[in-house]
């Protein structure tokens, strides 16, 4: 049986993954472009800390982003004035980036829009079985990681 037959047989658990990634960032994108803002603003908003500046490197990492990419999403929250960036004072190479009360404003409904996700998704889903996903998805986390399929 070739790919092609298995997939159209039964999905594939890259498949499962990638298209319901795809749907959550699709509904995340739907939500945010009612704030002129798109999913990955809210995720970078959600990473900059609201009180204390936040180094790039940090973002980029919980992000899970290359800097090349985290270099054009910073370019522009900065531009719709939701962050400024500062030189940092103990590592003169490094900078700081700080929320704007706007990008305050910003992370805030971010923040509403992933905890309304969470609890919809916990309202729909039964513990045990949220529970078990997380598990899943841990394991294939670590296969990956360890390079334990490629």
């Amino acid at each position: 049986m070739n790919l092609y037959e298995l997939t159209m047989k039964e999905k594939t658990i890259d498949y499962v993954l990638r298209a319901t990634w795809q749907s959550v960032a699709r509904m995340y994108n739907e939500e945010a472009s009612k704030f002129e803002g798109s999913m990955a603003i809210g995720f970078a908003l959600l990473s900059i800390d609201k009180e204390v500046g936040t180094p790039s490197s940090f973002i980029s990492n919980r992000m899970g982003m290359e800097a090349t990419s985290l270099t054009r999403t910073l370019k522009t929250l900065e531009e719709k004035g939701l962050i400024t960036r500062q030189k940092n004072p103990e590592d003169g190479r490094g900078v700081l980036i700080y929320l704007t009360d706007l990008g305050k404003e910003m992370r805030e409904q971010s923040k509403i829009t992933v905890l309304k996700f969470n609890e919809v998704i916990k309202k729909n889903v039964p513990e045990e079985k949220l529970n078990h996903f997380m598990e899943v998805a841990e394991i294939i986390n670590d296969l990956i990681t360890e390079k334990k399929i490629f």
